[in-house]
């Protein structure tokens, strides 16, 4: 969506959501002005790297994120990692991971597939395969994530639920709490 919210400040996070509900003459969530607003869009042009580049520097979570698109039947995203992600899955949709920039190791399935991933390779896994970003070699790490059908923000399923939660996962997910 190329920023509609470009502040952190959740009180002007949630004036503009009540003005761009009200141009729609309804009261809406963040979320589902946001699907309003990609629905109505039949084609638009992305620069990954350029979105990437407005993405934080540093991060208490694992990973931050920006939605390109984000329809019911698949989303867009730039994000960036931030730390290593221990084992998990997601219930709701499979996903293509395209590397954009930055290093490090990834597995599907099992641990024992463990490889070294670089900018111009693309991950791919099915809902509920178990995989796992363990190391950062070299950072920044941004994926172009194609998640299709679209995915909840809270679909994320730690194996050991001691490795965190959708607000250890995702930045998005702390902002919207």
């Amino acid at each position: 969506m190329g920023g509609i919210f470009k502040t952190k400040h959740s009180c002007h996070a949630t004036c503009k959501i009540l003005y761009e509900s009200k141009k729609l003459n309804t009261v809406m969530t963040k979320k589902e002005l946001i699907m309003e607003k990609s629905k109505q869009k039949k084609s638009e042009r992305f620069i990954p790297a350029e979105i990437a580049k407005k993405l934080p520097d540093t991060s208490d979570s694992m990973l931050a994120d920006e939605y390109l698109t984000d329809r019911p039947e698949a989303s867009c995203r730039v994000f960036r990692a931030y730390k290593g992600v221990p084992p998990h899955y997601h219930q709701q949709c499979d996903e293509y991971l395209y590397v954009l920039s930055g290093r490090g190791t990834f597995w599907m399935e099992d641990e024992s597939t463990e490889a070294e991933f670089a900018p111009g390779h693309l991950l791919f896994f099915e809902r509920n395969v178990v995989h796992a970003l363990p190391t950062l070699i070299e950072e920044p790490v941004v994926f172009l994530s194609i998640d299709s059908p679209r995915r909840e923000p809270d679909d994320i399923i730690f194996i050991n639920p001691e490795d965190g939660s959708a607000s250890d996962f995702m930045l998005r997910n702390r902002q919207d709490e």
